[in-house]
């Protein structure tokens, strides 16, 4: 599995009351790795899957820390480069009590220096599958695509967020895209979903995942009844980091042939399992603990 994207430290701050704007509030803070890149590396390691990342960290303390946490997880990192004058990237997300996101400032320069002549064929020789972040610049996911397509390896993008999906521009042949509506919107500047669905499949994207946080998910794709996926509400500590457990379990699972249903069921398991930790990805995380979480919450 090849993941190329976003490394940062992350800093989570988490009101203890209701919160209070303009103003300083009691609360608690926990600075650990993230980035969307890294956290679904950690995260398909974790469940079992061979992995390397490749991204970006400046040659400073916090790339230090973030190299040495994914050698110690078991995530390749031969495709990250150190550059100078480039600060590691920093993610700082101020939660809500209930942990919900109140609001998030990305500090991505070093994911935005990656160019696309920094990506060649040989970072996707032995792959089966690649995870594209959205956080890299256009131009680069698109050439990422095109060396993907080349090669014969099928490609998951996450579009992480409104800004970074509106600035994407065309994505043909990726083989799933995981948007929430805002973000479908975004991307496809249509505001009526089906017709943004549609828009998609007529660029050759096999499947069109929509994401709803609580809600769910649906999977959309050509000739095909939508199937909705949904589990039973979880206790909620942190939100930062499910979409990624989540991504990162769906392509473990079709890397071992799953097909796309049972992936994304098996994704929802590892969201919920996420959102119950304080951190963005789960250190207990394992492919037995999402399949027995699954085999207890999934409907009959």
């Amino acid at each position: 599995m090849v993941v190329i994207g976003g490394i940062n430290l992350d800093t989570l701050a988490r009101i203890t009351g209701e919160t209070v704007r303009g103003s300083s509030n009691p609360g608690s803070t926990v600075t650990a790795p993230g980035g969307v890149g890294r956290n679904v590396a950690e995260n398909l390691a974790r469940l079992g899957s061979p992995v390397r990342l490749i991204g970006t960290l400046g040659h400073d303390q916090a790339g230090d820390l973030l190299l040495d946490g994914l050698a110690g997880v078991g995530v390749g990192t031969s495709g990250i480069r150190r550059k100078p004058g480039v600060p590691t990237g920093t993610y700082t997300a101020i939660l809500h009590r209930s942990g919900d996101l109140e609001v998030g400032v990305a500090d991505m320069a070093a994911t935005d220096s990656i160019t696309p002549d920094e990506i060649g064929a040989d970072h996707l020789a032995d792959a089966s599958w690649l995870v594209v972040d959205g956080n890299l610049r256009s131009d680069t996911v698109a050439h990422c695509l095109r060396l993907a397509q080349a090669a014969g390896v099928p490609v998951v993008l996450d579009p992480v967020g409104v800004p970074k999906a509106a600035r994407l521009g065309p994505v043909r042949g990726l083989h799933t895209f995981t948007p929430n509506r805002p973000e479908l919107a975004a991307w496809s500047d249509l505001e009526d979903a089906p017709d943004a669905i549609a828009k998609a499949h007529a660029e050759g994207i096999e499947v069109v995942w929509l994401r709803a946080g609580v809600e769910g998910s649906t999977l959309h794709r050509a000739g095909h009844e939508p199937v909705q996926v949904r589990l039973p509400a979880a206790p909620i500590t942190n939100v930062t980091g499910a979409g990624d457990a989540m991504l990162a379990a769906y392509v473990h699972r079709l890397r071992a042939a799953a097909s796309i249903e049972e992936a994304a069921w098996f994704a929802a398991a590892a969201a919920w399992l996420t959102v119950g930790s304080p951190y963005a990805v789960r250190p207990d995380l394992t492919e037995a603990l999402v399949a027995t979480t699954l085999e207890e919450l999934r409907p009959s």
